[in-house]
């Protein structure tokens, strides 16, 4: 009786070892992921940071506001202004879609045109979008709108031909959202290799800087095709998502290239908001250091990190001197312009009295008699 016991003892430890790892791993499937999507100072020092929580599938995780923490340059910020998840205000998105000739094969842009339009369809009142296309060119063939109609429209009529020059539409996306308020971001689908654009991915990343925005990715290629024109640059992809704020995901057929459309959309609307004032308030043009973490009663659960830059070529006036102290400089400065001009007039004047004494005159003088022996 002991033995089998001692047996039955042995097989459930084994059967026990063998399921930890499982849950293990679901216990790290559910931690959340934090990162920070936007960073908006356009009315510095008022600075607004926008927030993603998500689980490892990128599906939106809810939770406190309060649990999120902020920090610039080390000091923990108190936000004046907190939206919760759904809070965010709106939504823009420019959709930047591959027409190359490669997406013509495989019905790719068919499903690329149904998933967009999925997109535009859970739009909430508020939110709006434009499309921008790009081969070898780049067509903003919809400005931004909130019309339906219009985008739908705009999204039947591409066609697909010639190269891919993602790079140099990302270019013109960034500055297409440039002045764009609020919430913002680009979804670019590609099914290859940018094989001929003359911007670079490092540049793109530059110029998001001033506009804050987000750039999430989508590849409907093969990765196994790496080298060949009809291949997909997946590891660039990840690598631009992760820099510009945004995600990943790769679909190879039409149910999942819409199932990502949708994940993409309800992530972006369940963002966080927070807005605070800069302790250092002066355009600079230093770098300022973000980190946004996420604790719970347990402990600290993740965390992300981020930088602005507010901007500023010549420094400016701290705010702490004032109109008087301002108007005292500006007339010590008029007085430093005047005393050139006093000390001149009065040296001329001096002169002018020397000369009246010796008997010197500027009227008409005799001319010298010469004579000659």
């Amino acid at each position: 009786m002991p033995t089998i016991i001692r047996r039955a003892c042995q097989s459930l430890l084994i059967l026990l070892l063998a399921f930890m790892p499982l849950q293990v791993a679901a216990a790290q499937d559910e931690t959340p992921q934090i990162r920070i999507t936007q960073v908006d100072n356009s009315q510095f020092p008022k600075v607004t940071v926008y927030v993603s929580v998500t689980n490892a599938a990128g599906e939106p995780v809810n939770v406190d506001a309060s649990q999120i923490h902020i920090s610039e340059n080390g000091q923990e910020m108190q936000p004046e202004v907190i939206g919760g998840s759904g809070e965010i205000g709106s939504l823009t998105t420019l959709l930047v879609i591959d027409v190359s000739g490669s997406m013509r094969e495989a019905g790719k842009l068919d499903a690329a045109k149904a998933a967009a339009k999925a997109y535009v369809d859970q739009m909430r009142p508020g939110d709006q979008a434009g499309v921008l296309a790009f081969n070898s060119k780049v067509n903003y063939v919809q400005p931004i709108t909130a019309d339906h109609a219009a985008l739908t429209a705009s999204i039947d009529n591409l066609n697909a031909q010639n190269d891919t020059a993602m790079y140099d539409a990302l270019n013109q996306g960034t500055k297409v959202l440039k002045d764009t308020p609020g919430r913002k971001a680009i979804i670019v689908l590609t099914d290859g290799l940018d094989n001929i654009s003359k911007i670079t991915s490092d540049q793109v990343i530059k110029d998001i800087g001033p506009s804050g925005l987000s750039i999430s990715t989508i590849g409907l290629g093969d990765p196994g095709k790496m080298g060949v024109n009809s291949g997909l640059d997946e590891a660039g992809l990840r690598n631009l998502a992760d820099r510009a704020g945004g995600a990943y995901g790769y679909a190879n057929d039409p149910d999942s290239l819409q199932a990502l459309y949708g994940l993409y959309a309800r992530a972006l609307q369940s963002e966080y908001r927070f807005t605070y004032t800069s302790p250092a308030a002066l355009r600079d043009g230093t770098n300022r250091n973000l980190n946004v973490s996420l604790t719970t009663p347990q402990g600290s659960a993740a965390s992300a990190d981020a930088r602005y830059n507010p901007g500023g070529v010549l420094p400016e006036v701290a705010q702490t001197v004032s109109w008087p102290v301002f108007g005292v400089i500006l007339g010590i400065l008029l007085l430093l312009l005047l005393i050139p001009l006093f000390f001149g007039n009065l040296f001329r004047g001096t002169k002018g009295n020397k000369t009246a004494k010796s008997g010197f005159s500027l009227g008409k003088s005799k001319k010298p008699q010469i004579k000659l022996k």
